[in-house]
């Protein structure tokens, strides 16, 4: 069975900063591709940042870039997601998903997108206050 645990959330000011964490068990994580997702209250749940496990390539929606960074430690079977300079709007509860593919994105001739994942975390709260 799969699991995923995330951690590392909390609550900062705007400006702030925090590490995710996303702990894999019963998965070969190696090789594979991991997302992180984030729900804001009364909203759609949506894709934050990915990472391939072919070649760990990157990939970070347009409202993340330049303050995120993913990244993985496949002896650890852990991926990270590093957040500075955090908003008010990212304001939210973040969750780990994991799939047994290796890219996490598709290319639809205009945009990327990031792919359908199984298996999800119970997702870890956080709250920047502006």
């Amino acid at each position: 069975e799969v699991h995923l645990v995330e951690s590392g959330g909390g609550s900062v000011q705007t400006g702030g900063s925090l590490r995710l964490s996303c702990t894999a068990s019963g998965f070969t994580f190696d090789g594979n591709a991991i997302a992180w997702y984030r729900q804001a209250p009364g909203k759609e749940r949506r894709d934050v940042a990915c990472i391939g496990g072919r070649d760990s390539s990157p990939y970070l929606v347009d409202s993340v870039k330049g303050r995120f960074t993913i990244s993985r430690d496949n002896v650890k079977n852990t991926v990270y997601l590093q957040m500075n300079n955090l908003k008010p709007e990212d304001t939210a509860v973040y969750y780990c998903a994991a799939d047994t593919i290796k890219t996490c994105t598709y290319y639809d001739g205009s945009y990327y997108y990031i792919r359908h994942f199984t298996y999800w975390g119970q997702g870890t709260q956080v709250t920047v206050s502006s």
